[in-house]
């Protein structure tokens, strides 16, 4: 099991990576993405032992009497792994649906920063555009104050003068404060699972003059009331009502087509018509979230890599900010597969 438990991890690991690499390299080249499902592991032992031997005795005048004995073990490994392709409702609901906000923004109550959060999900907040695909323009047709309003919440977040609050408490839109539900929050502030969940934008209080400098900056981009501390957050390009935040996410076929449109190419695959330009971009941003690399050499130090068509595409192992929003992708990708079952199983015989 020591052995057993963290190989087969490490290998999962690694070709879930690499799988999602190579899917976002293929939308670049207008192939479609494949995705499939590691169902279950099975790790099967072959066991032989042999072993012989005996006594050989000659006359005094022969050779020396003498014992020979002889063993061999082997032991040979064949694993099983199930894998099952994403078809049908399961692929609609995993790749094509947009993730809901309220399943997005509480990971940045885990240490996700949440600049690269909204990056990677948000097509726009509250009408401020983030930089799409084709059709777009070189620099995607990005707003500016879309990337300003993410480098205040970055600062706020980073300062501990913003957080997220998940409640199912429902909202009550003429006043614009919570209505009391049976299924609300439970004292200890920790939400119940009986109603729908709603996500809060929460501007916590602050001494700090250049922190409430920012928070004001933040209700101004986001067209909220000036004394307001918190504000919900709904899926869609506009709020519907008065101290909501809009954003309109994206799903994770969106999110892989973006990734690849901002990935280094060959420019003669550009200049044959292979592939489109690479989106630039814009406002105080200068690189892409997941800088891939491209070069006819196999990378020597790579934190995943793979071959198509004779090339090789990769993130540095270096690039710590590359790395992140890449773990934060497959922690996206598996968090959107609400159709999924149980997760791989891995059967180990023990005896």
């Amino acid at each position: 099991m020591q052995h057993d438990q963290l190989a087969y991890s490490r290998a999962l690991g690694e070709t879930q990576k690499r799988e999602m690499l190579l899917n976002i390299v293929r939308l670049r080249y207008a192939d479609p993405p494949t995705f499939l499902d590691t169902t279950q592991v099975i790790a099967g032992y072959n066991y032989t032992r042999s072993m012989s031997g005996g006594y050989y005795g000659y006359p005094a005048s022969a050779v020396s009497n003498y014992f020979f004995g002889q063993g061999s073990l082997s032991m040979a490994e064949n694993p099983t792994v199930t894998y099952q392709p994403l078809t049908g409702q399961q692929y609609a609901e995993n790749i094509i649906r947009p993730i809901s906000p309220t399943v997005i923004m509480p990971l940045s109550l885990g240490g996700m920063p949440i600049d690269t959060l909204l990056r990677l999900t948000a097509q726009s907040i509250d009408g401020l555009s983030n930089v799409r695909g084709l059709g777009t323009g070189p620099f995607g047709g990005g707003s500016v104050r879309f990337y300003l309003l993410l480098h205040d919440l970055k600062q706020l977040q980073a300062a501990g003068a913003m957080t997220v609050r998940i409640t199912t408490d429902e909202p009550d839109e003429s006043s614009g404060k919570k209505k009391s539900s049976s299924s609300g929050s439970s004292s200890s502030g920790t939400p119940s699972t009986d109603g729908p969940e709603h996500a809060y934008l929460v501007l916590t209080a602050t001494s700090d003059s250049n922190l409430q400098a920012i928070q004001a900056e933040v209700k101004r981009l986001l067209h909220l009331d000036p004394n307001a501390q918190e504000a919900e957050i709904v899926y869609g390009p506009y709020p519907k009502h008065a101290g909501q935040i809009a954003i309109l996410t994206r799903s994770m076929l969106a999110m892989l087509t973006q990734l690849s449109y901002e990935m280094q190419v060959p420019e003669k695959d550009v200049h044959l018509g292979r592939t489109p330009p690479t989106i630039g971009q814009v406002g105080i941003e200068n690189r892409s979230e997941v800088v891939i690399h491209c070069d006819r050499d196999v990378p020597d130090h790579s934190y995943a890599s793979v071959e198509y068509k004779g090339r090789w595409y990769w993130i540095d192992d270096n690039d710590f900010r590359s790395k992140e929003a890449f773990t934060m992708v497959q922690v996206l990708s598996a968090l959107a597969a609400t159709s999924h079952g149980t997760g791989a199983v891995v059967t180990i015989p023990a005896g």
